[in-house]
């Protein structure tokens, strides 16, 4: 197939570019660079990818005929999306806007990244996907959570109107090598500064959960989707829940660190409890994650230990 990934540079998108073009599908991976890196594709340049620095807010004027169309372009982390909220809902409106017509003008398949986010912080636990979520709308989150939440009601609103081929995967924690130091959440805060000896930073008492997803299994689910027919949403994530304070314990034996854990304050509407049901995911794409966290996590504590200066100036 020939697929279009926005997003393409990005931690996610990359893993999805290599993927899809291991397996021989042509891949236009387009991004502008914001948050995404060349390195993350550089060793793709040669083979049947063609990437092209755009921000897809402003339009998605490309060539076509295009197969499948992954629309994974937004910021993600915290850090970085309130530090360009105006960016981050032009993206989640605009650009999805732009990637779905093109969708439509090829007949392509569209998948739309969403976010766990989309259920703020739930009253329902683990969250299904008929859950409609407890999110704050002018929160200052609600510039991610609020543009995905755009994005999916535009996708549904292209597939219900126009008849565009259309799916929507909500992603859960996810996390591997390739995300930058700088990221903000949590695997990257507490690897970082474990390997750099600094307290790792628990905000709350430690007793708000998560769910970790390697980045591997995540890719399957999101290649699971663009070669079905499942419209969705569906869930994407792994259902081991950790304690944050539990999970900063594994992070320092498994670094071999001494840093201690330092509690802050909760940030503004930080959810409390964060756990994917998976049983639509199970039954409709034969997807679920194989990657243990332990073996996830060494993994990525082994990229982060590649590459020490990155390390040293996030950490800073």
């Amino acid at each position: 197939m020939r697929i279009l990934i926005t997003g393409g540079a990005g931690f996610l998108g990359s893993h999805l570019c290599e993927v899809l073009v291991a397996r021989g599908d042509s891949v236009v991976c387009v991004d502008d660079l914001s948050s995404g890196r060349l390195e993350n594709i550089g060793h793709l340049r040669h083979e049947n990818l063609e990437f092209i620095r755009a921000d897809v807010s402003q339009g998605l004027d490309l060539p076509g005929p295009f197969d499948a169309v992954a629309h994974l372009a937004s910021p993600a982390s915290p850090p970085l999306y309130l530090k360009r909220p105006l960016e981050t809902l032009a993206v989640g409106s605009a650009g999805t806007d732009h990637a779905l017509r093109l969708a439509g003008r090829d007949g392509a398949r569209f998948l739309l990244a969403s976010t766990s986010e989309v259920y703020g912080d739930p009253a329902v636990h683990p969250q299904p996907e008929d859950y409609w979520g407890n999110v704050n709308p002018i929160g200052p989150r609600s510039v991610y959570d609020e543009a995905k939440r755009f994005a999916e009601a535009l996708t549904m609103a292209h597939g219900r109107t126009l008849g565009t081929n259309v799916g929507i995967v909500r992603i859960f924690n996810t996390y591997g090598p390739r995300m930058s130091a700088a990221d903000g959440r949590i695997v990257t805060n507490f690897i970082g500064q474990a390997l750099t000896g600094q307290p790792l930073t628990v905000y709350g008492d430690g007793s708000q959960t998560r769910s970790f997803c390697y980045v591997d299994d995540l890719v399957r689910g999101l290649v699971a989707m663009i070669d079905s027919d499942q419209t969705g949403p569906i869930n994407l994530g792994n259902p081991e829940e950790f304690t944050v304070g539990d999970f900063a314990r594994l992070v320092i034996a498994l670094t071999g660190s001494s840093s201690p854990v330092r509690h802050l304050p909760l940030p503004a509407d930080d959810p409390t409890r964060r756990r994917p049901a998976i049983e639509r995911a199970e039954a409709l794409l034969g997807w679920r994650p194989q990657v243990p966290v332990t073996d996830g996590l060494a993994r990525t504590i082994e990229w982060f230990q590649s590459r020490p200066a990155e390390l040293a100036e996030a950490t800073l």
